[in-house]
Parts: C-alpha cells; structure tokens; sequence
C-alpha cells in the first residue's frame, strides 16, 4: 500500500517523521485519537463489514462475546491486509452486555434513549477486542474487559444529557463517552481506561515495540 491509497487527510504531520508502518483499519475517532495520543504514526482506513450479519450468525450459534468481538475485528484487519504488504494492520471491535443482553450502537436518538434506560441502574460489561494482521495472517490479539454501572437516570436528565451530547451518541456502543458528559452517567467503573474507550492501548503499545513497529 502506498501513501496514495489513502485520504491525504490520514497523513502523518509533514517533516522528519518515517512512513507509518502501522495502519488502523477504522474510522472510530476515539481510537485514532488513542494512538495519535500514544505517539504512534499510522494510517486510518475505513474497512466496512456487515456487522450485523455478523453477530446475528454468531449469536444463533451460541458465541461468547468475547469470540464475536475477535471475529469482527480480524474481519476488519483482513479486509485491508491483503493490500497492505508488510504493514501490520490494526482492527478492532467493542462489544456491551448487560444480562446476557448485546447492545449495538444507538442509530437514533431514540434508540440512544432506549440503550440508556435499558442500562440505568444496572452494570454492564465492554468487551475490546484488537487483532494485528500481517501479509494476511493473524499475528497478536488482546482481549481487555471493563465493568460499568450506571447510576439511575431520570427521564429528565436523560432527556438533557440527549440535548447536551448531539450525535456524539450515536458514535459508541452505550451511547456514551466517558472521556466526556458520558463521565455522569456511572456511579462505578472497573477496568482499563482504554478498554473502556475501545482498544486494548497499553497490551498493543507492548506487542508493537516486540515487534519493532516503535522504539523501545
């Protein structure tokens, strides 16, 4: 793949940095935003799959969370590591359970109404799945968990978070974001930062310096 394939938009900053060597196949803001915060120089890329199909398959062959959440994020990493020669690609996934329930990321507002009453007063767990492929082939895959309660919400409280937040909620699995308003949503978080955000960042940061994809 070279740097023509890409949105220019997705170019490093110009200067004395090397050529990424490391593309994201995603186009999840937080995520970019967590490996342009860790140091890392890549590519984001979308790589659009039918998830729904996806979970729906699995879900009628009985799959745990987790095991969906790998597949869909290698599916992501496949679909641009054929054409991505020596440069490993990054795809990953997030899954939300709450009482055997999987939830999907909102499409409407009401929707994102719906997941938050579902999930006020109760706990939940995220599920981030990453998975590096090189020349096709899966080479590293972390899984990282994180358990969530929400406090109790009001209708009116849900109502003006919906306000205050706009489409932001419609970008994550629980409606929320809890670098931001989505912090007064819980009353109790366990679990990794970054898992909670969507990748599994301190387990990859390890697996790409073993790789020598950055410094040690």
């Amino acid at each position: 793949m070279t740097m023509a394939d890409h949105d220019p938009q997705d170019q490093a900053p110009p200067g004395d940095m090397p050529e990424p060597r490391l593309i994201l196949a995603s186009e999840s803001p937080a995520r970019a935003a967590m490996l342009r915060g860790a140091g890392l120089n890549f590519i984001a890329l979308p790589a659009r799959i039918d998830e729904t199909a996806v979970k729906e398959a699995m879900q009628a062959e009985a799959a745990a969370p987790e095991d969906v959440a790998v597949m869909l994020a290698e599916m992501k990493a496949r679909r641009l590591s054929a054409r991505a020669g020596r440069l490993a690609v990054l795809g990953a996934d997030q899954m939300l359970v709450a009482d055997g329930r999987w939830f999907d990321k909102p499409a409407s507002r009401d929707d994102a109404r719906a997941t938050l009453e579902a999930l006020s007063g109760r706990r939940h767990e995220l599920i981030s799945a990453a998975v590096v492929m090189v020349d096709g082939n899966r080479v590293w895959h972390a899984i990282g968990r994180a358990r969530l309660t929400m406090r109790p919400l009001s209708a009116t409280f849900i109502d003006h978070y919906l306000d205050r937040a706009g489409d932001d909620v419609l970008t994550s699995v629980g409606a929320y974001q809890l670098e931001g308003l989505g912090a007064q949503l819980f009353s109790k978080v366990e679990g990794d930062y970054f898992t909670i955000l969507g990748l599994p960042l301190i387990e990859l940061l390890d697996f790409l310096r073993g790789r020598g994809v950055i410094e040690t």
